[in-house]
């Protein structure tokens, strides 16, 4: 008979997504993944598989929750300006929290190993294209309710510049911006709704 898990899975990923949004994947070395994890090598290898493995793994649960959060937002009745603003106010209020931004530095680290990883250029990829597809949704029902004035030829360009906009927030959080200079660059993105 198998010895039950001593630790909690999802709670492992969370901190994978810290650890790995704090020193990059070239950066963390299986000591430092270990010790903040707090499970042994073996059992790392047993659960996740190889570093790679974790961080896949840690990088598809961080996307997954936070993507849902998004869609879940823009399918929401009501004012779409409202909803997108809330996205964008929500993504600026996360990345000034010291500890939760570090999850959120962990799409800084699968950039980063795109290029190298066709698994993680795919995902990103797939990821990408939902969250597009449920921004322009919500400004085909923005434009069809007269909330905005913009034809719906140029819908889907501006449901990628918000997408990307929004994750663009993560890299200039993660260089240092001050709060005042992310809320400064919400205000500017929000405005090419008007």
């Amino acid at each position: 008979m198998g010895r039950a898990k001593e630790f909690d899975t999802e709670s492992v990923l969370r901190k994978a997504m810290s650890v790995f949004g704090e020193y990059g994947y070239e950066g963390t070395s299986l000591t430092i993944l270990l010790e903040e994890l707090g499970i042994a090598r073996q059992s790392l290898y047993d659960t996740y598989g190889t570093k790679y493995d974790l961080f896949l793994s840690a990088i598809k649960h961080y996307a997954h929750g936070k993507t849902e959060a998004v869609v879940g937002i823009l399918r929401q009745p009501g004012s779409v300006k409202e909803s997108i603003a809330l996205i964008f106010n929500e993504a600026t209020r996360v990345l000034m929290d010291p500890v939760l931004s570090k999850e959120c530095f962990i799409m800084n680290s699968a950039v980063e190993q795109a290029p190298h990883h066709h698994e993680i250029r795919a995902f990103i990829s797939e990821n990408t294209e939902k969250l597009e597809l449920a921004f322009y949704n919500a400004l085909v029902r923005a434009q069809k309710d007269g909330e905005i004035l913009h034809p719906e030829s140029e819908l889907l360009s501006i449901a990628r510049f918000l997408n990307h906009a929004r994750l663009s927030l993560t890299f200039t959080a993660k260089t240092g911006a001050s709060p005042e200079v992310l809320r400064d660059i919400v205000r500017t993105t929000l405005l090419i709704l008007d």
